[in-house]
């Protein structure tokens, strides 16, 4: 009779010891859970200070301003400070056209003067790009037309990392490149998930970044400098004009 029992005996043990993982696996993802929401707040500020770079200014040919700025023009703002810091002796105001008789490059020319940096210094550049790729693709044209090697680009926080993995495709060989962040009102890196601004920009930039790298999966680096990493040489010439 007990030699009758054992393959029911041998099912049952089966079943419990299925019960018993499952239980486990459900206390391990609810652990889980419950670090990630105490963890929240530093996971969020390294995923928002993931989409930002900022390198340090050196002397350049020219500063550029990547349309399009906001309301409170950060972008141009920091642009000015800059210019009148010496690093550079012009500002290029790059910006699509909203009509064909303005242009986000017309704002950001009356922002710049309004904070005290001379006509003289400003290169109105118009364009009908639609995005930073078109962006960049024709500034690398102004560039290569110029003779420009040694460029700065000034863009909002949340877009530095973006418009660097791009420009540093884009941008004529040998251009050596270097990305400011100009600090945005809109985004916070610490904070960014507390405003609804702030996270429609970080899913916005994050989703961006993804399309950036299939789109450009075939383009290599062309840029004097990887990712924000500078040779001896370069750090050593980090001196303003003037």
């Amino acid at each position: 009779m007990s030699d009758c029992q054992l393959p029911w005996s041998g099912k049952r043990e089966t079943e419990r010891g299925g019960i018993i993982l499952k239980f486990l696996f459900l206390c391990c993802f609810v652990a889980f859970l419950i670090v990630v929401y105490l963890a929240r707040h530093p996971l969020l500020r390294v995923a928002g200070g993931g989409l930002v770079t900022n390198e340090s200014p050196r002397a350049s040919d020219v500063i550029v301003i990547l349309g399009d700025d906001n309301y409170n023009a950060d972008r141009a703002v920091r642009a000015a400070e800059l210019l009148r810091a010496g690093w550079a002796p012009r500002v290029v105001a790059s910006g699509r056209y909203l009509r064909p008789y303005a242009s986000i490059a017309d704002l950001e020319q009356h922002d710049l003067r309004d904070r005290g940096v001379p006509a003289s210094a400003i290169v109105h550049f118009a364009h009908r790009a639609t995005d930073t790729r078109e962006e960049c693709a024709a500034l690398s044209q102004l560039f290569a037309e110029r003779g420009w090697k040694q460029v700065m680009i000034v863009t909002s926080n949340y877009h530095t990392r973006r418009a660097e993995y791009i420009c540093s495709r884009l941008l004529p060989r040998g251009t050596d490149l270097r990305v400011i962040a100009a600090p945005d009102s809109e985004y916070q890196p610490d904070s960014w998930w507390e405003s609804r601004q702030g996270v429609k920009i970080f899913f916005y930039e994050a989703v961006g970044f993804v399309v950036a790298v299939w789109e450009m999966r075939h383009n290599s680096v062309q840029t004097g400098r990887l990712f924000g990493f500078a040779t001896e040489t370069q750090r050593s010439q980090r001196k303003p004009i003037g």
